[in-house]
């Protein structure tokens, strides 16, 4: 259920420059295939909604989503020099190596010294890493399920259909 106004108990109304939720899934692209750009900013607009309501609901309030894509991707490609996880989360080296103190200081990653470079560290998830990331991963899965369950059916099947296109997207970034 959507949040209400407490003055009037009424769904809050979007931003001007912002599409609401209807807006967002209904478009005039709705019946047929759409020009790339546009199908690129409605995609983008549901993002940038969907992913503040997952946050919102975590209980995890220490974990950023700038830490959260850090586990995620140590989880998926680690071990990685700080170099390596600049690169492949697009931020700056001096930015990745104090998210890396910091996640170390919390208790999440592991260091040892890459075998290629014994000047260098190669950063991992250690258990308490994996298990927090696994934790996140099942409390948004359930908040999506649980809205996910809420659409009609038919809305499901699109989104269900919609899922190896979206996917496809990932794998292209690589």
């Amino acid at each position: 259920m959507a949040p209400s106004d407490t003055t009037t108990g009424h769904p809050p109304e979007p931003a001007p420059d912002r599409p609401g939720p209807a807006e967002l899934c209904d478009g005039p692209a709705a019946s047929g295939p759409a020009d790339p750009a546009e199908l690129a900013g409605r995609l983008r607009a549901v993002i940038q909604h969907l992913l503040p309501v997952l946050r919102g609901h975590s209980t995890h309030r220490e974990l950023t989503p700038s830490r959260t894509a850090a586990l995620a991707t140590l989880d998926a490609h680690g071990p990685l020099r700080v170099s390596e996880l600049a690169a492949r989360m697009n931020i700056a080296l001096s930015t990745t190596s104090r998210m890396v103190d910091l996640l170390d200081d919390r208790g999440w990653i592991a260091r040892r010294t890459d075998p290629v470079d014994q000047r260098a560290s190669l950063i991992s998830l250690n258990d308490a890493g994996r298990a927090l990331l696994r934790a996140v991963r099942r409390e948004t899965t359930g908040l999506l399920a649980e809205r996910i369950g809420r659409l009609p059916p038919d809305r499901q099947h699109l989104l269900h259909a919609a899922l190896p296109a979206l996917e496809e997207l990932v794998d292209d970034a690589g």
